[in-house]
């Protein structure tokens, strides 16, 4: 795929075009984590999925979070320690909400400013990268008509090992 809508000039829009890539992104580390997505029909409640782990962890069985996913190709927003992402009070004050039942996360899908998706006879490759964090370190906001910026560590890369830290940390009870 070459820039998104560049070959196909009726295709989605651009801001659709990269949420399905990113969901598609989470189900290809999912499942190389040997985990599944649960799909949520809307994301009114401020998550697009939910990753589940089928495995047995000191504390719990089968544990879960829920995750809210943005995508950009935006550079200039990755600085050398962090991801930058303005999130609208709204949305941020539903994944931050501390009663939640099952531990939320943010994951910003950083494409390249070229195609995001090349493939060849070795494979496919994507130089995205997904960063998330817990929405309970994000932070708080004061003012519910104001934005607010968080910062995802450039250390905090959803891949493989990183969604196994990720559950074995909820599944031990030190998540939640």
């Amino acid at each position: 795929m070459s820039g998104p809508a560049a070959e196909v000039p009726d295709g989605l829009p651009l801001s659709e075009a990269k949420a399905q890539f990113s969901l598609a992104y989470v189900q290809m580390v999912v499942a190389a984590a040997r985990m599944s997505v649960k799909r949520h029909t809307t994301d009114y409640d401020g998550v697009d999925i939910t990753i589940a782990a089928s495995a047995e962890y000191e504390r719990y069985y089968a544990p879960e979070f829920e995750l809210q996913l943005k995508a950009t190709s935006q550079q200039h927003l990755l600085k050398d320690d962090h991801l930058v992402w303005r999130m609208e009070a709204k949305p941020f004050a539903k994944l931050t909400n501390p009663k939640r039942y099952i531990p939320a996360y943010l994951g910003v899908l950083l494409l390249p400013d070229g195609p995001w998706l090349s493939q060849d006879e070795r494979g496919l490759f994507s130089g995205s990268r997904l960063y998330v964090q817990r929405a309970g370190d994000l932070g708080v906001i004061e003012d519910d008509r104001a934005t607010k910026t968080v910062h995802l560590p450039r250390s905090n890369v959803l891949d493989v090992a990183g969604l196994h830290g990720i559950m074995k940390s909820i599944g031990e009870g030190g998540d939640l």
